[in-house]
């Protein structure tokens, strides 16, 4: 009696390498395949926001702004961010 093994190659991809492939093959993709991928797709893409657009979005960086104008709410330096953090990791490990 002869056996006789098949190997099953599994190729295991990445994410990142998924959307590489997929993104050079629809970039020479005939506009027919193009079209059947997008209408398979069309229904979970969603445009991208343009925050410009979001009227609240606008006001709450408006009213920000005014409030740090009008001296209400100060502004930090990167350095003084950083140095807080690193107060409050200190006094963290304290506990």
């Amino acid at each position: 009696m002869i056996m006789t093994k098949f190997v099953i190659n599994i190729v295991i991809m990445t994410t990142t390498a998924i959307r590489e492939r997929l993104y050079d093959y629809i970039r020479v993709a005939d506009d027919e395949k193009v079209e059947a991928i997008y209408t398979l797709l069309k229904d979970q893409i969603t445009p991208a926001m343009d925050w410009s657009e979001d009227e609240e979005f606008v006001a709450e960086l408006d009213e920000r702004v005014r409030r740090y104008d009008a001296g209400i709410d100060r502004g930090y330096t990167w350095d003084e961010l950083e140095a807080s953090i690193e107060d409050l990791r200190k006094k963290r490990a304290k506990k």
